[in-house]
């Protein structure tokens, strides 16, 4: 059981969920090797088909929202309950590798480490040809990136508490799952806080893509979002545009 007697946790886990279905079962699943040093914390974020039962069931802390206002809300209710001083940020739909909890708190014993990212494994849980092509190009992705990253990730990020209030967490704003974790990236990058992308540290991405949810998460949730932000960068902070365009 997730919870079970803990004390003192490692890390706290946040997992914001919205109609979970059989992937968030198999992301609790995969936390269950750490129940007795990590703390699960699931924000039901207004979800109807009882994903918050199943995380009580489990041996979860839950926190219902009785109204969805989007993941990035729900994270940060989640991240000002959490016990530790560093919070593992992890999506509903996405499976933890056994060693990424002790990777990533070894990673946190480095000072300099505000957060972290990790990356998609190569092995992605859906098997249609679009699934696989989007979760393997965002592992190849990250695997060229530089180690000194300038964003965050929802998907897999860790972040020390503290910091993480102390820049305001994410912009609940975005009622949608879209580019919140990039403008949290941004705003720790402008704090001169240091990001490292972990290239061992996986996760396994169980989200089935469709053309019709491929399409609509890349227009409506990432490029007209970013565009959106950009013009307002633009037209108030001319060197702060230059900076997140380049």
């Amino acid at each position: 059981m997730l919870n079970d007697q803990l004390s003192q946790p490692l890390l706290s886990v946040v997992v914001p969920v919205y109609n979970g279905g059989e992937s968030f079962r198999r992301c609790l699943n995969s936390l269950e090797l750490w129940a007795q040093r990590a703390e699960v914390i699931v924000v039901s974020d207004g979800e109807s088909d009882g994903s918050w039962q199943v995380a009580e069931a489990y041996g979860a802390k839950v926190i219902r929202l009785p109204v969805s206002k989007g993941p990035a809300n729900a994270r940060n209710v989640g991240a000002g309950a959490a016990s530790s001083d560093f919070i593992l940020l992890k999506e509903a739909d996405v499976e933890i590798h056994p060693e990424t909890i002790e990777q990533v708190c070894r990673t946190f014993e480095d000072a300099s480490v505000a957060a972290l990212i990790g990356s998609y494994d190569d092995e992605p849980g859906a098997q249609n040809f679009l699934s696989q092509y989007k979760n393997l190009f965002h592992h190849y992705t990250h695997q060229q990136g530089r180690e000194d990253a300038s964003t965050f990730w929802g998907a897999c990020g860790a972040i020390r508490k503290d910091i993480f209030l102390k820049v305001g967490g994410f912009d609940a704003g975005y009622r949608q799952p879209c580019i919140e974790d990039i403008v949290l990236g941004y705003r720790l990058r402008q704090a001169c806080y240091r990001i490292r992308l972990c290239k061992s540290i996986y996760v396994k991405h169980l989200k089935h893509w469709t053309a019709f949810s491929l399409l609509r998460a890349e227009i409506f949730y990432r490029a007209l979002p970013w565009m959106a932000l950009l013009l307002k960068l633009r037209q108030t902070h001319p060197h702060q545009y230059r900076q997140f365009s380049s």
